[in-house]
């Protein structure tokens, strides 16, 4: 994966969010342009780690940085769909139901150990990612804007965990993982402690409604040329023709390569995508879009890299 030292964000306020995120979380630097990249190109993000490597933490910082409101959704096998969505409630006094929100109405939500939650709670989220809104008993209620989900996960090969299903991975812009830190960066967070006082402590550089001003912004004022969408074409295009892939990128994973591509661009001080914009986060956006043929092991970081070095950049 690239890291955070090659990606020179030139926004300003976007730079302050990540050195005051640096000072509290030594060396998550490249997990954070990740989510900060999602949150503003409006995607969903789900971290896939060992326990124990700062998934959590990471996510409550980048909302308190970013000045969103924050909900958790804890998952264990029994919780109910309800949890996450809320539910109606009769109240007698009134002789009426009351629709009573849950953990999704709040701008950028946690589900913590997502691959814990039995497939019918997952599923739960599948509308909400994907069209900003949950339907209950018929009534349909719109998330807050902006929405972003940071999902974590463990390894599925430990015990109590159910995989996610390709609908549901397909929901997520990117998929990444934390990572041991390095050792300087963890003799820092020994020495430190916990950091929960200083997270809880930390200023807003954005607020809800600015983070959505500027998802706008990029929607609107970043340009892409038709050779930029050509050259995504041809991407997805070689995915689904590899010997190797039995259902290589679509149609909406094109498109969320050229919106993440923009927001790249935005994060850079431009105004127009380059290819380098495109294949800063392929690796994260496309590798869990792919399924490898029946009965065949494929390294799809390998296939997803050699694809990006024989497809000519405009």
């Amino acid at each position: 994966m690239p890291g955070v030292l090659d990606f020179e964000i030139k926004n300003g306020r976007v730079k302050l969010v990540i050195e005051r995120l640096e000072d509290v979380l030594h060396g998550k630097g490249d997990v954070l342009v990740r989510i900060l990249t999602c949150v503003f190109s409006g995607g969903h993000i789900l971290l896939e780690d060992l326990p124990g490597l700062g998934k959590t933490t990471v996510a409550v910082a980048a909302a308190k940085a970013l000045g969103l409101s924050f909900g958790r959704v804890q998952c264990t096998n029994d919780l109910l769909p309800t949890d996450v969505t809320g539910l109606n409630i009769f109240k007698a006094e009134r002789g009426e139901f009351e629709f009573r929100p849950g953990p999704v109405f709040n701008n950028l939500l946690l589900v913590d150990e997502i691959n814990r939650a039995t497939p019918k709670t997952q599923s739960a989220l599948l509308e909400a990612m994907g069209e900003e809104q949950v339907t209950i008993d018929g009534a349909t209620y719109r998330t807050p804007r902006p929405f972003t989900v940071i999902a974590t996960q463990n390894p599925i090969e430990h015990s109590g965990t159910f995989p996610l299903p390709e609908s549901q991975m397909d929901r997520f812009m990117m998929r990444s993982r934390v990572g041991y830190p390095d050792r300087d960066s963890e003799r820092d967070i020994l020495r430190a402690g916990s950091q929960k006082i200083s997270i809880e402590n930390l200023p807003a550089v954005y607020g809800a409604a600015d983070v959505a001003e500027n998802q706008e912004l990029i929607e609107r004022d970043v340009t892409v040329s038709g050779k930029i969408v050509d050259y995504v074409l041809a991407i997805a295009e070689a995915t689904r023709g590899h010997p190797m892939i039995d259902a290589g990128i679509s149609t909406r994973g094109a498109m969320v390569l050229l919106k993440c591509a923009k927001c790249v661009a935005w994060m850079r001080g431009r105004n127009y995508v380059v290819p380098e914009d495109v294949k800063m986060f392929s690796l994260d956006i496309l590798a869990h879009r792919m399924q490898p043929k029946s009965g065949v092991r494929a390294d799809m970081t390998g296939i997803i890299t050699s694809v990006m070095e024989e497809i000519p950049a405009p």
